[in-house]
């Protein structure tokens, strides 16, 4: 390849094996590679991501839509039915990432966004509380691995320094979807009585479909990895990828490997993961703040209907926080790539979270409907600011492949899902309408996070500074 004197030239030497690939290309050259990425990949994880939180979070539009009352239960068993949810996706996050390591994301993904797509649909026969319960248990097993087979994704695909931003982005899909379900919901809801199916039905039939469509898209355009751009059953993406871009992508997947240690089994990696003492405040922190968010997404569209607004009005006032998470949540990984200081980040973000909290519950009591209204509406902006950024902060630590998928399972999805398990039990119905008590729980939890992320950051600082005493440098990303 022929370089031009008069542009910034980025040098990738060989390596140390024969069969490794190494190119000289232009910092342009790497730009617009990655920009392909950025079109191709990113986009489709982003699809599923939102999908994946229409389907387990629009029970919340459905209970304004008389859905509870229709099928003959309580909040108690609502509930239950998130918890266990949430516990399938616990019990096969591990499975789920084996697979993944075995047969490739290409594939995985798609099964994984088309199953969950068919059993959400499936939620609108149901006619009471044990249909219920077994629909939502259902749900969990097929959404478990999503996530961590997602982020995993987007580490083989970018750089350490660019990871945080994408990670954000990914993550808007998560947030995205929060703020669009109930937005979705209040204009779906008008269709009740229509060809014989009531509002909530209508919910769950036509997002189910937005997802099985979602999961034919991923299946058909999704890029295999770095060195095989093209999807699993097309010659070529939406974005082609020529000859250099591949030589690009090889390379930068051999820069990335290079600063890693030697990769583990799948096995190993489990292991590795587990044990590492080092890590444990990250995946106690998850479930501490993380299950926060659990009440907020099955309950605000409801206490906002309690305030005196419409069904309709409630659902369509609810993405208003929802929508304010995503340039909040995108500012903090901006904040994380720009400085560096994932630790402090992560620190910064829930310090706002908990005096959102804490200034929440004092003025809630002495307040109007709408007062009361943006009081919640800031509650669920700042609710999920950190968590992407520690996502992205646990990876750059993790150098092996393996650990790193297992690490991404245990923190990102099965931690963080404990947590919202747990978290379906903050808000209680004797505590309306104003969740006084399920606020203060919310303010202990975040504050025990607050403290597990400072003694991270401490951990890691410690560990760099031994290391820096034994000539090694820094190794950690404080």
């Amino acid at each position: 390849m022929v370089v031009s004197q008069s542009k910034p030239e980025v040098n990738y030497s060989d390596r140390e094996s024969s069969s490794d690939i190494g190119v000289s290309c232009t910092a342009i050259e790497e730009q617009y590679a990655r920009r392909k990425i950025d079109l191709s990949v990113l986009p489709l994880l982003l699809l599923g991501m939102t999908v994946f939180q229409l389907d387990r979070m629009n029970i919340a539009s459905a209970l304004t839509g008389g859905f509870g009352k229709d099928i003959s239960i309580d909040q108690s068993t609502v509930n239950l039915g998130n918890q266990l949810m949430f516990l399938g996706i616990v019990v096969l996050e591990i499975p789920s990432n084996l697979v993944l390591q075995r047969i490739g994301p290409d594939r995985w993904i798609p099964a994984q966004v088309l199953v969950f797509g068919v059993i959400a649909t499936f939620q609108i026969f149901v006619r009471n509380r044990t249909g219920f319960l077994i629909v939502r248990s259902l749900l969990g097993l097929a959404e478990a691995g999503y996530i961590p087979a997602s982020l995993y994704t987007l580490s083989t695909w970018y750089e350490r320094h660019e990871l945080a931003k994408r990670v954000g982005i990914f993550f808007f899909g998560m947030f995205g979807g929060n703020a669009i379900s109930p937005l979705l919901g209040a204009g779906i809801l008008k269709l009740d009585g229509k060809h014989g199916l009531k509002g909530w039905q209508w919910i769950f039939l036509v997002e189910g479909i937005l997802t099985i469509t979602a999961s034919m898209l991923i299946l058909l355009f999704l890029p295999r990895s770095p060195e095989n751009p093209n999807p699993y059953l097309l010659k070529r993406s939406w974005v082609k990828f020529t000859n250099q871009d591949r030589d690009i992508l090889a390379t930068r997947a051999l820069r990335r490997d290079s600063v890693s240690e030697k990769k583990a089994s799948p096995t190993a990696g489990i292991l590795k993961a587990m044990l590492n003492y080092r890590r444990w405040p990250h995946f106690l922190l998850a479930p501490c703040t993380f299950s926060t968010w659990s009440p907020l997404t099955t309950y605000t569209p409801t206490i906002v209907m309690s305030l005196g607004f419409t069904r309709i009005q409630a659902n369509a006032l609810t993405a208003v926080g929802a929508s304010m998470a995503l340039p909040i949540v995108f500012f903090f990984s901006w904040m994380s790539d720009r400085t560096g200081k994932r630790g402090l980040t992560v620190v910064g973000a829930v310090i706002c979270y908990l005096i959102v909290l804490i200034v929440g519950r004092s003025l809630l009591p002495h307040l109007g409907r709408w007062n009361k209204f943006g009081v919640w509406t800031v509650i669920n902006a700042f609710a999920v600011c950190y968590h992407p950024v520690h996502n992205t902060w646990l990876q750059l630590n993790c150098r092996d492949p393996a650990e790193r998928s297992i690490s991404i399972a245990v923190e990102g999805v099965m931690s963080s899902n404990a947590g919202l398990m747990a978290g379906t039990q903050i808000f209680q119905a004797g505590d309306t309408p104003n969740h006084l008590t399920g606020l203060v729980a919310m303010i202990a939890l975040v504050a025990g996070g607050l403290v597990l992320a400072v003694v991270q950051e401490g951990i890691y600082l410690w560990l760099n500074a031994r290391s820096t005493k034994r000539g090694l440098g820094n190794i950690y990303v404080p």
